[in-house]
């Protein structure tokens, strides 16, 4: 409870008066969940090039939200991304090299789905928030429909969860679960877009339905992972809630299509 209460009062603050402070969290989440991603596919004998990958992962989130809120640009955001992602391919690749061919592949395989999996996803939460005019509204827009989605669907499927969604991913999901999720989660979406966002209320129901579709896929993927590599939880890094990665998997899917519904349909980003 404290430390869902302490990184929520964190994240509000600075929302609010340090969007920065914001930034260095996202990039020491990502990196945090790069190494537990690490350390979870050691266990099946795949070996990620973590160092690498946690200097990229905290690249790439820095390096493309500082492009987004320069003036005049000189970097765009896009160049940033893609040249922080290629450079963090190209040293995990690198870096395996030394310890020969056998299992060169697997390991790569490793480094390619954690690259893919966590800093790519991830840094779009920071590119949400560099969008110059009203970063903190859109920011502030996904993470609350995020949170919505995960509150709705618990309270809706205590109440009334009785078909599961998907018994042999994840047990204690349901229909109705989702039902609810959609409900909350698209509330939330249209309120934020109407009052935050200044934008037409349909486009606070797609954002709503799509946001919550992807997160609920994104908790079905990690338990996929865990279900597959025989473990509970990614760590125990957060007590009480699991792993970082635990925390992060609805948000990490749910980011990229965040980013790509509001620069779409909403205008002034």
């Amino acid at each position: 409870m404290g430390v869902g209460v302490g990184l929520g009062g964190y994240v509000i603050a600075t929302l609010l008066f340090w969007p920065f402070g914001f930034v260095l969290l996202v990039a020491l989440a990502l990196a945090l969940g790069s190494v537990e991603l690490h350390t979870a596919l050691a266990r099946v004998g795949m070996r990620s090039a973590v160092v690498p990958i946690v200097v990229g992962s905290v690249a790439i989130a820095i390096g493309s939200y500082v492009a987004g809120r320069q003036s005049p640009v000189v970097f765009s955001t896009t160049s940033v991304l893609l040249a922080s992602l290629a450079l963090t391919v190209l040293a995990s690749l690198i870096w395996r090299m030394p310890a020969g061919s056998e299992g060169f592949v697997r390991d790569v395989a490793a480094s390619m789905l954690t690259i893919g999996y966590v800093p790519l996803l991830g840094s779009f939460a920071a590119l949400i928030l560099a969008t110059p005019s009203d970063g903190v509204a859109r920011t502030v827009t996904f993470l609350l429909v995020v949170v919505m989605n995960d509150t709705g669907g618990y309270i809706a499927g205590v109440l009334f969860g009785r078909h599961p969604m998907a018994p042999r991913i994840s047990p204690k999901k349901s229909w109705e679960g989702f039902a609810g999720s959609v409900v909350f989660g698209t509330v939330a979406a249209v309120c934020m877009t109407v009052f935050g966002l200044h934008a037409p209320w349909w486009v606070g129901v797609i954002l709503g339905v799509c946001l919550v579709a992807v997160a609920t896929c994104g908790d079905l993927i990690e338990s996929m992972l865990k279900r597959d590599l025989g473990i509970k939880d990614m760590s125990s890094f957060l007590p009480g809630h699991g792993g970082v990665m635990d925390r992060l998997d609805s948000l990490l899917v749910a980011a990229p299509v965040a980013w790509v519904i509001m620069y779409v349909l909403v205008p002034g980003g």
